[in-house]
């Protein structure tokens, strides 16, 4: 795994992978997976590093145009984790000249699952999650 922060932002290839970095820990079979489907992968802290120097570092990726399909990987449940998948958004706002893609995966039990943007939109927004449930 390699360290997004200190990468070169021209040390990229077309799919990259930007995963938390206990995942490896954590999840250890899950990050095999991860390894099999895509080599090139970034780890990054949320503890350690605040979001917005991680947009600025990935928008700066995708602005060498060598960059088509992100993919941001969490354990779930992690309250510092779950700030890699809001940065899909903040991309978004800011990079909408170029052709790529952003897709957003937690993994639970060793296994892939991916999650919907309008479910990260919700999970960021507790008043309208506390209108929809009923207790």
């Amino acid at each position: 795994m390699k360290n997004l922060m200190s990468t070169n932002i021209y040390d990229v290839t077309d799919e990259i992978l930007i995963c938390g970095k206990c995942v490896e820990q954590v999840q250890p079979d899950g990050y095999k997976k991860l390894l099999d489907m895509y080599p090139n992968i970034y780890g990054v802290c949320l503890e350690e590093t605040h979001m917005n120097m991680i947009v600025s570092k990935i928008t700066a990726m995708i602005s060498t145009g060598k960059v088509k399909k992100i993919i941001l990987v969490t354990v779930d449940g992690s309250p510092h984790c779950v700030q890699l998948h809001y940065i899909k958004k903040e991309i978004l706002r800011r990079i909408t000249n170029f052709d790529y893609q952003i897709i957003n995966y937690v993994i639970v039990d060793n296994n892939l699952i991916e999650i919907d943007s309008d479910i990260i939109s919700l999970s960021k927004n507790l008043s309208n999650l506390q209108g929809k449930i009923k207790i």
